[in-house]
């Protein structure tokens, strides 16, 4: 298992989420980049990413997550991610599914890559493909899957919620094990880039309860890996209906949910964007440092806001107060985009903490 802490007590760093492009051949409604298919400048060449790479194993043993945009759109991301491989770091892939041929899925196993995650919003072409906003999307990435699957490729099912596919889950997560997927991960919208203009299908924290209520009781049906993600109070929700079924909250019944915390933003995972700026989350646009001018590995163990998300007392309202603070945290992004300050309390969240039950405690 990785280190928990570096040597010098700073968190190891668990997973890296790199935009090694923003540009993006689908357009998709909830979309934080607001990405287009046109090249972006200030991408990394090859030579500065491979270097960027060599950085990584000072901060712990990350997951590496190459993600875009469309990273298949990058024409040395099978390079970069063999480069990634050699100096042993897991290396996972995010398509949206639409790109992958026979060859290029057989060029992932070949350099290492250990599973993608490709983005299913709905368990029927017509709703799909209105969400990522191409006509084919659906059809296009069930072909995709069917290419990692005949090159033994693992691949996991991403699911965006919003108030329009509520009410589908069920028929998304039967897709996604009859198509043989390694895990299902819900998604709870951030509204930021196009996914600020979604007013309509963010759901409440009234919602948002009664959503991961239903994940935590769904979950006991099937074997397959299900993760809520975007979700820190989710995790809050495990140990209360844990805590009244009488069930400890440990590896074996709970897997690697049992050792995670929600928001892990800077204490366990961050973003680089396609120019080197590091950031929390890729939905939290806040410039935490710049990889071109400073060495990765001191962004990640000085940056003002990875240190203020480190320490319970630099939380505002009720998330500074929760006795569930060390297993949520909070969505620092939604702070930020719906409350201006992303050191706020959780907007969407509905519990109210112990030390918060009297008047004006929080």
């Amino acid at each position: 298992m990785p280190p928990r802490t570096l040597a010098d007590g700073t968190p190891a760093c668990r997973l890296i989420a790199w935009e090694v492009t923003r540009s993006c051949n689908l357009a998709c409604k909830h979309c934080r980049a607001e990405a287009h298919p046109e090249p972006y400048p200030g991408e990394f060449s090859t030579e500065r990413a491979k270097a960027l790479i060599d950085t990584f194993p000072e901060v712990g043993n990350p997951i590496i997550i190459f993600t875009g945009g469309e990273p298949l759109l990058r024409p040395d991301i099978f390079e970069l991610i063999a480069h990634a491989d050699g100096r042993g770091l897991r290396c996972v892939m995010a398509p949206n599914g639409t790109l992958i041929t026979p060859e290029n899925a057989r060029r992932m196993k070949e350099v290492g890559v250990q599973r993608c995650s490709i983005s299913i919003d709905a368990p029927t072409a017509a709703d799909h493909d209105v969400f990522r906003g191409v006509p084919g999307a659906f059809d296009a990435s069930l072909r995709g899957i069917g290419f990692l699957k005949d090159a033994g490729v693992e691949f996991q099912i991403n699911t965006t919620v919003t108030r329009h596919n509520m009410g589908l889950f069920k028929d998304i997560f039967h897709l996604a094990r009859d198509l043989g997927a390694a895990a299902w991960h819900i998604f709870l919208l951030v509204p930021t880039g196009r996914g600020a203009e979604l007013g309509n299908e963010i759901i409440s924290a009234a919602e948002y309860e009664e959503v991961l209520n239903w994940f935590y009781d769904f979950r006991k049906t099937t074997d397959m890996h299900l993760k809520a993600t975007c979700a820190p109070h989710y995790y809050r929700i495990m140990r209360q209906r844990a805590r009244e079924e009488g069930v400890k909250v440990s590896p074996d019944t709970f897997g690697m949910d049992a050792l995670t915390r929600g928001c892990l933003g800077g204490t366990g995972f961050c973003f680089i964007s396609h120019t080197g700026i590091v950031q929390p989350c890729g939905y939290l646009d806040l410039n935490c440092g710049d990889v071109s001018k400073t060495p990765f590995p001191e962004i990640w163990r000085t940056s003002k806001p990875f240190l203020q998300f480190r320490n319970q007392e630099e939380y505002k309202g009720k998330c500074g107060k929760c006795e569930y603070h060390a297993f949520c945290g909070g969505c620092r992004a939604r702070a930020h985009t719906m409350q201006g300050d992303y050191m706020q309390e959780e907007p969407l969240c509905s519990y109210t903490p112990v030390k918060c039950r009297t008047p004006q405690a929080c």
